[in-house]
């Protein structure tokens, strides 16, 4: 049986603003998540340099922006993701949608995500630039 990782970089679960994660298993070169979004939520519009996705749809309708082009997804369907490709999931509909994520590749770590866009404010942009009080 092989040890699941549970340092800093790679929680087995994890809250987000979107949701929540549990990583189900992980090995050299691989890592599998079980991805839930809530009804109205999205994760960023992002991309990886060192890491390409599997999404399998298991509840739910996910909307899928691939490098943008929107995709609909039902439950048994799956998207396949690119290293270097633009990507997101959102949740249109009144449950929640659960997905089953494959990453493949060099480097699995939370940090090598670039946002291109977030509704919480990570983007790198967002997050370097100082906040400015209106009086």
């Amino acid at each position: 049986m092989q040890t699941v990782n549970t340092d800093s970089n790679s929680p087995r679960y994890d809250e987000r603003p979107w949701g929540n994660f549990t990583v189900l298993d992980e090995g050299a070169g691989y890592k599998v998540k079980r991805i839930e979004v809530l009804p109205g939520k999205r994760l960023s519009y992002q991309k990886h340099a060192q890491r390409a996705e599997h999404w399998f749809v298991t509840q739910g309708t996910a909307k899928v922006t691939l490098d943008g082009t929107e995709i609909l997804l039902n439950p048994g369907q799956y998207v396949d993701i690119a290293i270097g490709a633009a990507h997101r999931v959102e949740n249109p509909g009144a449950e929640n949608v659960i997905f089953i994520e494959v990453q493949r590749g060099a480097y699995l770590g939370e940090d090598d995500i670039v946002r291109l866009q977030d509704d919480f404010g990570r983007t790198q942009e967002e997050t370097a630039m100082p906040k400015v009080q209106v009086k």
